[in-house]
């Protein structure tokens, strides 16, 4: 089983695709294909897709059952122990509530009583 994803790329490589795959959403490929097909597809994805982005999910016999190749993605595989995952790249605006630097000092409820007193 393969599964292909794709963003942002040309319409001739979704054509291209649809000869051995089925487009079972906008950019996303399913089918069962052979390696030596899979590896040919991937290679024209990687030289058509220009500045977009693909993942492609196969069937593999490793722990997870399941291996995959990116291309043109922030998010990397790593292999953790035998068993691939995803990094996401860190975003320190994401961490601390949207992009605003972490609360320090009292809350403003806290100013409002003292400044009742």
């Amino acid at each position: 089983m393969l599964v292909l994803v794709l963003t942002a790329v040309p319409p001739g490589l979704r054509g291209f695709l649809t000869r051995w795959l089925l487009e079972i959403s906008a950019g996303v490929f399913v089918g069962k294909v052979s390696k030596r097909v899979r590896e040919l597809l991937w290679e024209r994805t990687q030289t058509m897709v220009r500045t977009g982005r693909a993942i492609m999910v196969f069937s593999a016999r490793n722990e997870q059952g399941l291996s995959f190749l990116v291309h043109g993605h922030h998010w990397e595989p790593v292999d953790v122990e035998g068993i691939t995952l995803m990094l996401r790249p860190h975003d320190p605006a994401q961490t601390s509530g949207g992009g605003r630097p972490p609360a320090t000092g009292w809350s403003t409820a806290a100013r409002r009583r003292k400044l009742s007193r």
